[in-house]
């Protein structure tokens, strides 16, 4: 079976790849993880199971390639169960499914649960690791416990390190075990290449279309499609009890129309959440505002505080240029701020 040495050598030749010392650098732990699975020693007397490999908590700065590298990880295993998933989308499956668990009167439903996990899979693929939820950080250390006790080997991608996890967040010292355990049971690297790669894609790529029209829809196609080669699913952030549904999302790229984020009643947290999930947004079919739609309006500067605060990309299209796009009623001379700041990320170079 080819390993991913061999694949990345493959995607350089062919040129889907430009070669990146610090990926190729960390291509031997993802081989060391696959060929320990493919290959079990058992060992001893009584020659028991082998101890599981260590996993992989695979961290840097955005853009650098880490979700293309547990892609080509995942998706090269062989036989050997895997699940490549989204952390946010596994951890609202996790509280569904503890939901359930508590239905039929268990007095841990997290034992159940991982032990469901563990019978459908041996490695489990995370991408975007991060912990913004307290009812999240309140289980995922027991959770993460069962799964490894269990054997499931976990890789995940993420930009932050390990220690930074749930930074400043309520109640904090009851997580730090399971930052312990993430250290115990996976090998940290970092992911330390100097190019963007997803800001090199954008380079000189226009951000904002207008007016919306089939045009300026094709163009937000095209855009997605290169991005994220027209592959998404739907994401759910669990947020204060409630769920924000993004229609499609990819490896930190999110999708979604104006309708989908500033018709509904979402406030300052959702947005956050969504700032805090991806790295990239479209947003598509941004209408003329003004007193026919105030309430919308003002979700649309909150969301974009948010998104500008964050340095996340934003790809739009919209009725009219920033400047034009709220002419009438409460609020105009604030919306200024909010059209200087969506002249501003569409500069060069803007984003994390």
């Amino acid at each position: 079976m080819t390993d991913l040495r061999t694949l990345y050598d493959q995607r350089v030749a062919d040129g889907t790849l430009a070669p990146d010392p610090a990926q190729e650098a960390v291509l031997p732990e993802f081989d060391r993880i696959r060929n320990a699975l493919l290959n079990p020693e058992k060992k001893g007397f009584f020659k028991r199971a082998p101890e599981p490999p260590k996993g992989l908590y695979l961290w840097g700065g955005v853009g650098r390639g880490k979700s293309m590298l547990m892609d080509m990880f995942a998706n090269n295993m062989g036989g050997i169960p895997a699940r490549r998933v989204h952390f946010h989308a596994f951890m609202q499956e996790i509280h569904s499914a503890m939901h359930e668990a508590r239905k039929t009167g268990v007095d841990d439903a997290i034992a159940p649960v991982a032990a469901d996990v563990a019978a459908s899979v041996k490695v489990l693929a995370f991408d975007e690791m991060q912990i913004t939820d307290i009812t999240d950080a309140m289980i995922v250390g027991r959770l993460f416990q069962a799964l490894f006790a269990a054997g499931v080997v976990v890789v995940t991608t993420s930009n932050r390190i390990p220690d930074d996890l749930y930074k400043d967040g309520l109640n904090r010292q009851l997580f730090l075990p399971f930052i312990e355990l993430i250290k115990e049971k996976m090998v940290v690297w970092e992911l330390t290449s100097p190019r963007d790669y997803r800001q090199d894609r954008l380079a000189g790529s226009q951000s904002y279309f207008t007016p919306v029209n089939a045009e300026s829809r094709a163009a937000m196609d095209a855009v997605w499609d290169d991005l994220t080669g027209g592959d998404g699913e739907e994401l759910t952030l669990r947020v204060k009890g409630r769920d924000v549904v993004i229609p499609q999302f990819r490896n930190g790229i999110a999708r979604a129309g104006f309708h989908a984020l500033c018709g509904q009643p979402l406030g300052a947290a959702d947005y956050l959440s969504l700032a805090e999930a991806c790295r990239v947004l479209l947003l598509d079919n941004i209408p003329s505002l003004g007193r026919a739609n105030f309430n919308e309006a003002k979700r649309f500067v909150t969301l974009i505080d948010a998104l500008y605060e964050a340095k996340v990309r934003l790809i739009c299209s919209a009725a009219a240029s920033p400047e034009m796009l709220y002419l009438e009623g409460e609020g105009t001379f604030e919306f200024e701020r909010t059209a200087s700041r969506l002249r501003e990320m569409q500069a060069e170079g803007w984003g994390g």
